[in-house]
Parts: structure tokens; C-alpha cells; sequence
């Protein structure tokens, strides 16, 4: 398709978006710039290295490689690499592969645009392509609360650590990265509660991996990850779910699959294959019929080398809560593909923005439009559901999906995103 195409494809999907969100904020400085697509053309490499974490929101990587999907769009000589940490993740993405790091793969949405900033690393330009999944992690708290019942609301667990820490005992909330989304996840559950996430606790930094490991140990009292960490924890005995993050904000935007933005300046074909081979993976994922199998790819030892008996049921949507709570086919289990889950809504990285604003992550004078225009590469996405022949209801009219509201009644409007932090009682700005 022509340049002078995709302009006008653009235009169209713009149109349509403002008529579909009257009376809702559509973001428009991020609205006026089209891009230029790849092209349908031959990958310029047959090569890229992805990385990942043990999680099960990282299967459509797992998949595209163990089912081919990668080669069958030309892309015969992807690795798809562990990685230790969000931390390790983020230097071999600094390093690229041609400095025997990493050009991209499954990430905390967050992250591609604290590193494009420069934010806690070296400034390196990031190209966010896909969402990989909706909802699907959870906060988990140890046994020593069993008889609070924690749930979404933490009135009563704030009470119960206000008298802890008077004993003279630390406490403390462990996630995965600073301003990643397990982060912003666990400060927005605790500050709604009235939870100081800097002032009344220790919020600790822990591999996902290692989660279980430290809160049997008792280096914490309660942390927020993905799958299969959370139900491990209550399959060991040691603690329980408090809530599933769709509870907080249904079908909330999660991880995203980025890569480096010189590879994809450099590749944009091999971009778009990577790409299509991942959305291909998403709908495989999400069909109910698939989940077992999913859930034996994940248990190998090279992907997330956990039980399947640890993975299995959540992956199905049936969630045993550990507390005599047991909710099968639930409402906000993790959504691969269905509910758009796919698309990367420039709305839900302003979001993700705003919140590191409020903890003092992001100066508030940081142009934020400028940086999803940057980051964001929706266009790349329309493009490969257009060659893979997406369903259009899969496709979404605009780059926004309007207001989102939050279980504690917090309304988050993308046009007025500082209203938004106005009705936020803790906070650093």
C-alpha cells in the first residue's frame, strides 16, 4: 500500500474514532501525525533477539516460536532469550543485540517509555508495537493476614501493618520494577486504602521469580506480579490472592511487545513480521480450547520451569483465591486477544504516564504527547492486522477507549489527565 494510502487509511480511522468518541477525549496531539507503514515486502533480516520474563502474559512469544509462527513469517532465526529481571531486561536493551544484548520483547508497558526518556538508564529510543495482554496479575498477601480476608479494599490490612510497623517491625510491598506496572498496580491498591506506598511502607523491588522464595521467608507482607507466582504462593501454603488487578481497573492494559526503535527503523519488514507472528500467537492464546497446551508450553523449563498444576487453572480463567473464594471463568482473567486486547491504546500509555508523574517518576513538565508519539507505534499494528485480515471489531475506531473508571470510584479522563491526579488524596506531586 502506497504512502499516500496509509494517509488517507489514517485520516479515515481518525474520522471515524472522533464520530465513535463524541463527547469523550480523543488526545488529540497525538492524533494529527500519520506514519510511514513497512511495507509488504521481504524481511530485511531473518534475525531478532527477544527477551522475556517467567510469566504467562510472555506465552504469545512462547507460542510464536514453538509453533513456527516466527518463520512462517520470515523470521526463521528469532531467539527468544530469559531474561533474570526487569532490571537485566532493561541493560540488554540498552546493550541491543549487536552489543550481545537484546532487540526487544515482552515488557512492562511502562518501561519503553522511561527508557526513550532516559528515565533510571541510558536514553535509548523504544517503539512499544503491541499490548500483550489485558488484566492477569495479581496482589498476593501472606498468611500472617489470613483472618483479614484482604481484598480489594485495605482498610483493615492498613490498620494491621500500622500496628506492626509501631512494634517496631518493618513492612514491606515488593514488586518488579520502579514505575513498572506491578508497581503502579500495588501503590494504587495501597494509597486507595490510605496507605502511604512511600511513607508507610517499604516498597521493595523482587524478580518475579523470587517472589514466592522471599514472602515464605517473610521479606514481605504482600506483592503484586503475574502468573504462576500467585497461585504457587497458595499451592506452598504460604499466602493467598488478595485480588486479580482487573478487580482495581477491568481489562486493564498490561505487558507490551517493543523493540528497539533503530531495529525497527532499520527493519521495518522484519518489524512487521515479528509483529504478525506475535498477533497470530495472541489468538491462538485466547482460545479456550488451547489453554492446557498453553499451559504445558509455559511449565518447560526454557520458558517459565514452574509446575503446570501452578499455571493451568488461572490460565483457564478459574481462580481458587486460596481464601475459600473460588470464581471459575472469571471476568478479568487475562485476555491475549479478545476485548482488544492487542491493540496498544495511546490512552492506556498516558495512563501509565500520568501514574509515574504522580510518584515523582516523570516531571509533571514532561511533554507526554510528545512521548507517545515517539513510543507508540499503533500504525505499525493497523498494518499487520490489515495484511493478516484482523476482524475490523478487532480493530479499534481511535487511539483512545475513552474514560476509564477504577474500583475506588477515581475516574481517569486521557483529555484532563489533571483532574485526574486532583482527585488522587496520596500522592508525591
Amino acid at each position: 500500500m502506497s504512502q499516500d494510502n496509509h494517509a488517507n487509511l489514517s485520516r479515515r480511522t481518525l474520522l471515524k474514532g472522533m464520530a465513535a468518541a463524541a463527547g469523550t477525549s480523543m488526545l488529540p496531539a497525538m492524533l494529527s501525525a500519520s506514519r510511514v507503514h513497512a511495507g509488504n515486502g521481504k524481511p530485511e533480516t531473518t534475525k531478532a533477539k527477544l527477551g522475556f520474563i517467567a510469566l504467562t502474559d510472555a506465552a504469545p512469544l512462547f507460542v510464536a516460536l514453538e509453533k513456527g509462527l516466527f518463520a512462517k513469517h520470515g523470521m526463521p532465526e528469532v531467539e527468544v532469550l530469559k531474561q533474570s529481571s526487569w532490571g537485566t531486561t532493561r541493560d540488554n536493551l540498552v546493550l541491543g543485540s549487536a552489543r550481545g544484548g537484546i532487540d526487544g520483547g515482552h515488557i512492562l508497558t511502562p518501561m519503553p517509555y522511561l527508557m526513550t526518556a532516559g528515565i533510571n538508564s541510558e536514553p535509548v529510543a523504544m517503539s512499544i508495537l503491541a499490548r500483550l495482554n489485558l488484566n492477569g496479575q495479581c496482589i498476593s498477601v501472606g498468611n500472617e493476614y489470613k483472618d483479614l480476608n484482604v481484598g480489594v479494599d485495605t482498610s483493615e490490612f492498613a490498620k494491621a501493618l500500622a500496628a506492626k510497623r509501631a512494634s517496631g517491625k518493618e513492612i514491606r510491598a515488593a514488586m518488579t520494577f520502579p514505575g513498572g506496572t506491578h508497581d503502579l498496580w500495588i501503590r494504587y491498591w495501597l494509597a486507595a486504602g490510605g496507605i502511604d506506598p512511600d511513607r508507610n511502607i517499604s516498597t521493595i523491588v523482587v524478580p518475579p521469580a523470587q517472589m514466592v522464595a522471599n514472602m515464605k521467608v517473610g521479606s514481605m507482607d504482600t506483592f503484586c506480579v503475574c502468573e504462576p507466582w500467585n497461585h504457587q504462593l497458595i499451592n506452598q501454603g504460604i499466602g493467598y490472592t488478595a485480588n486479580t488487578t482487573g478487580e482495581l481497573w477491568n481489562d486493564h492494559p498490561e505487558k507490551a511487545f517493543a523493540l528497539r526503535s533503530d531495529y525497527v527503523a532499520a527493519n521495518p519488514n522484519a518489524a512487521k513480521a515479528l509483529l504478525m507472528a506475535i498477533m497470530e500467537a495472541q489468538i491462538f492464546c485466547e482460545q479456550p480450547e488451547n489453554k492446557e497446551e498453553i499451559a504445558a508450553i509455559c511449565a518447560k523449563r526454557r520458558w517459565i520451569n514452574a509446575p503446570v498444576n501452578d499455571i493451568v487453572d488461572r490460565m483457564k480463567g478459574n481462580f481458587d483465591y486460596g481464601t475459600g473464594k473460588v470464581i471459575n471463568n472469571h471476568p478479568q482473567q487475562m485476555r491475549y486477544w479478545s476485548h482488544q486486547a492487542s491493540y496498544p491504546f495511546q490512552s492506556h500509555d498516558l495512563w501509565f504516564l500520568v501514574e509515574n508523574q504522580r510518584w515523582g517518576t516523570i516531571p509533571l513538565d514532561y511533554d507526554l504527547h510528545a512521548l507517545i508519539a515517539k513510543v507508540n507505534r499503533e500504525d505499525i499494528w493497523r498494518d499487520a492486522a490489515a495484511t493478516l485480515g484482523i476482524d475490523k471489531a478487532d480493530i479499534p475506531a481511535g487511539v483512545t477507549r475513552g474514560k476509564e473508571r477504577f474500583f475506588d470510584g477515581v475516574e481517569f479522563d486521557p483529555a484532563n489527565p489533571q483532574a485526574y491526579l486532583q482527585q488522587l488524596k496520596i500522592r508525591r506531586v
